[in-house]
């Protein structure tokens, strides 16, 4: 039996993957690989092995990827962590367990030179996936859409998107892209290396400033910093919101792949609906 263990599992990401992998395959082809086994109750009620596993445990990671022939890896999502060096113990723990396959959620526009300071770890973990002798598969999933209520500041108040210069970005579900790897860890075919997962089109905030019906004035990168600290925000975290920015006027998000549409077997969630729901519709 071929076992698929997923981490971070009671997370929204891999925990939607889960939920979508048990409409795929039976039950006891899943396992679970999580913090606190607790939180993952619901899917032992559910017949899903959980096991305790985390990346700072190696040992205890290794015992919960036993027998698995896949392993998914969710990406840290820590900002103050060593991001590669806990992907590099999940990968050696997934290798030392005898998996076929490792998969890896990416982000779209992984690179190494990018200002967008995730997008160097996924690139970094991408060369160790590269380096560790087993079939692997990262999943460049795009910029999540969900981000854009928080990224856009107090727009509903001012009547304003004041954020600074950007470029085109293909917002992408979170929930499409963790369907769509549970396709991909269900099917027959191979996915080999990156795969970006992106939805249909790329927009600016000029094309959602549009589509709220508001306003967009382009704050300097300084000023913007200015204004998300004078509302709370830590300035490390101002800063490290800055590198999306950054990274989006270098053209870094605005890809568009069909692959999430083929692996679906529908048409993503847009931006246009995601503002819809914002705007208060249905």
């Amino acid at each position: 039996m071929a076992m698929i263990v997923v981490t971070g599992a009671t997370g929204a990401l891999n925990g939607a993957t889960v939920e979508h992998l048990l409409k795929l395959v039976p039950a006891e082809r899943i396992g679970v690989s999580v913090r606190d086994v607790a939180k993952a109750q619901h899917f032992a009620d559910r017949g899903v092995r959980v096991r305790r596993g985390s990346y700072e445990e190696p040992a205890a990671l290794r015992q919960s990827f036993e027998g698995a022939d896949q392993v998914l890896l969710v990406s840290s999502s820590d900002p103050h962590a060593d991001a590669v060096s806990l992907h590099r113990a999940g990968i050696e723990a997934a290798v030392a367990a005898g998996a076929r396959r490792i998969l890896y959620t990416s982000h779209q526009g992984a690179g190494l030179d990018s200002p967008f300071h995730p997008a160097r770890d996924h690139a970094a973990t991408e060369a160790l996936l590269a380096e560790s002798g087993v079939a692997w598969t990262s999943l460049r999933n795009g910029f999540y859409m969900h981000s854009l209520e928080w990224m856009l500041g107090p727009w509903s108040e001012s009547d304003t998107i004041a954020v600074p210069a950007d470029g085109p970005m293909s917002w992408t579900d979170r929930a499409d892209a963790a369907e769509a790897a549970a396709v991909i860890l269900a099917g027959e075919r191979a996915f080999d290396g990156p795969v970006t997962l992106t939805g249909t089109s790329a927009v600016t905030y000029d094309d959602v400033a549009a589509m709220l019906g508001v306003g967009r004035v382009v704050l300097g990168d300084e000023e913007w910093v200015a204004a998300q600290t004078a509302r709370g925000v830590p300035e490390f975290m101002a800063r490290f919101m800055l590198t999306t920015y950054q990274a989006a006027r270098e053209g870094r998000f605005a890809g568009v792949d069909p692959a999430l549409t083929e692996l679906l077997g529908r048409e993503p969630r847009t931006v246009a609906d995601f503002v819809t729901t914002m705007r208060g519709g249905v």
